[in-house]
């Protein structure tokens, strides 16, 4: 996929001051955990979410980075490689068909042989609608999947789709053990994964997940023999138990992770993402739906005291959803300068003027809307504050409010929302389209969270739609440097920051890997250890 690098250096050094006010202290707020007597022998890692929903169908992993299934394709610091296929995948001069010949020699842990069949019937459940599946819309271009032979699988599509080879990240399953006709959320593969994947599902409880080699892996089986991945929802708890020596390594936030590889001695990985962060900015609101507010507020914004002051100068501005490691897709000059001054005068042109109260107003409208925030994560609470402040500043008053995620999501019509995205960033197609493209607006196309303003601009569909369809590297780069051209014009978001995914690893005695720009999605199975199948001992 030419332009668009997925390999990226080691470790960044942190750039920035610590502020007090930013982090609490936090041995007061946890209690010490228990003894580690029960913790197994091998690598033990710990992560923010639960064990469990292991099923590629229902949609795990469509990115990669699971270590119980392969996809046809998998990541390497260079980009994307063969993996189940045993060639990269071509598409005829339509660019309509894809036809991927598979390794041949491969088997799955339950000793059946890996056969185009598996590949047809896991793609096929995703898109059947009985299975129910949440990421079915992101595979709505295949019009058919079929079996040239045993070794061979060939996609239709319905329309050109030059971004097609990030699809290919999915796990396969053994067709066996797909139910017809069942949802995939009631399938035994969310707690009996049954993959061809590096490692298999050697026990699962509520609280951790053990994982051990797979000895008949087809790239060989991994050194590290045993992966225990714990459930330690609470990122000052996982941080505490890395300081009692019980972890081998585990996320955290950027400045919990700085504080606490002092304190340890452990490695702090800094993995680049495009991961974003930002507000949306509903079109249907009569602050948010003005476009001299949604200007003013990209013009406002700190974007690098965010990065410096919360996240420890892990990240970078974010002015677009495309990161700069789209190479040409990216449109560098696509900026928003911090420009206060011109963001009140911008206002003071639309006809928002300034209260007694320093808050503006138009037409008896009061210049006010609500940001939610989902309080279990810390940055994103840090960085609704900071917007919140840099609004105020401007004359627009913000009060944020914390729910939950199942609070939230009923109310993305009205409110602004602090999301965040960049599910399949490997090419600008799977990192803009759903975000920007009208076409979400429909009811019951994509997910809630797709288009979450509701903005629709028809410049930007169309150069989103031409770039999909055409092969033309050139061409496609042109239209998605042109589209973030459009956007910056009308922002239907404030989009802040890209992430770098801190995590703390102790990898004494182990040759790894650098990291890999990451998707939104990371945990203890992304950052040091996306290719611990293929550490060696030193």
């Amino acid at each position: 996929m030419r332009g668009y690098i997925v390999g990226l250096p080691s470790t960044r050094n942190a750039i920035a001051v610590l502020m007090a006010t930013t982090l609490a202290p936090v041995l007061a707020a946890c209690t010490t955990p228990g003894a580690t007597s029960e913790e197994p022998d091998g690598l033990i890692l710990a992560d923010s979410s639960a064990p469990g929903g292991y099923n590629p169908i229902a949609g795990y992993a469509p990115v990669g980075a699971s270590k119980l299934y392969d996809g046809l394709l998998r990541h390497t610091t260079d980009g994307l490689e063969p993996a189940l296929a045993a060639t990269m995948p071509t598409s005829d001069a339509t660019g309509t068909l894809w036809t991927i010949t598979l390794r041949e020699g491969v088997s799955f842990t339950d000793g059946t042989a890996l056969d185009a069949t598996d590949v047809v019937a896991t793609y096929q459940a995703i898109l059947d609608p009985e299975s129910a599946s949440e990421i079915a819309s992101a595979y709505s271009m295949i019009n058919r999947i079929e079996a040239l032979d045993e070794q061979k699988v060939r996609f239709t599509l319905d329309h050109p789709f030059a971004a097609f080879p990030v699809k290919l990240l999915l796990g396969i399953v053994p067709s066996e053990r797909i139910v017809p006709g069942q949802p995939a959320a009631e399938s035994a593969l969310n707690t009996e994964p049954v993959g061809t994947g590096p490692y298999e599902l050697a026990a699962l409880r509520p609280d951790r997940a053990v994982l051990r080699a797979n000895p008949g892996y087809w790239d060989g089986p991994p050194a590290v023999e045993q992966i225990t991945v714990l459930s330690v929802p609470d990122d000052n708890a996982r941080a505490l138990r890395l300081a009692a020596g019980e972890l081998d390594g585990a996320p955290l936030p950027p400045l919990l992770a700085q504080r606490y590889a002092e304190r340890t001695g452990m490695e702090l990985v800094a993995a680049p993402s495009a991961d974003w962060r930002g507000v949306s900015m509903p079109s249907g609101d009569p602050v948010t739906g003005d476009t001299a507010i949604r200007r003013a507020l990209n013009l406002a914004v700190d974007r690098d005291a965010m990065i410096t002051t919360l996240l420890g100068g892990h990240g970078r501005p974010a002015h677009t959803p495309m990161p700069p490691e789209a190479g040409e897709a990216h449109a560098r000059d696509a900026v928003f300068d911090h420009a206060p001054d011109q963001a009140r005068a911008l206002l003071d042109e639309a006809g928002w003027r300034t209260g007694g109260d320093g808050i503006r107003a138009k037409d008896g409208q009061r210049a006010t809307f609500t940001v939610l925030y989902n309080p279990a994560d810390l940055v994103r609470r840090d960085l609704a504050q900071a917007f919140a402040a840099d609004a105020r500043r401007i004359g627009i008053e913000v009060p944020l409010e914390a729910l939950p995620w199942d609070r939230i999501t009923p109310r993305i019509e009205d409110d602004a929302i602090l999301l965040g995205g960049g599910e399949e960033p490997y090419d600008p197609d799977t990192q803009l389209y759903a975000t920007w493209h009208s076409r979400y607006l429909d009811p019951g196309v994509g997910s809630a969270f797709d288009n979450a303003s509701r903005h629709a601009d028809p410049r930007i569909d169309a150069l989103l739609d031409q770039a999909r369809r055409v092969t033309d590297p050139d061409e496609r780069d042109a239209a998605y440097r042109a589209a973030q051209q459009h956007y910056v014009e009308d922002p239907g978001y404030v989009f802040l920051v890209f992430l770098d995914h801190t995590y703390l690893a102790r990898t004494d005695g182990w040759s790894t890997s650098d990291p890999i720009l990451e998707p939104h999605s990371h945990g203890a199975l992304w950052g040091p250890w996306w290719s611990v199948e293929s550490w060696t001992p030193r």
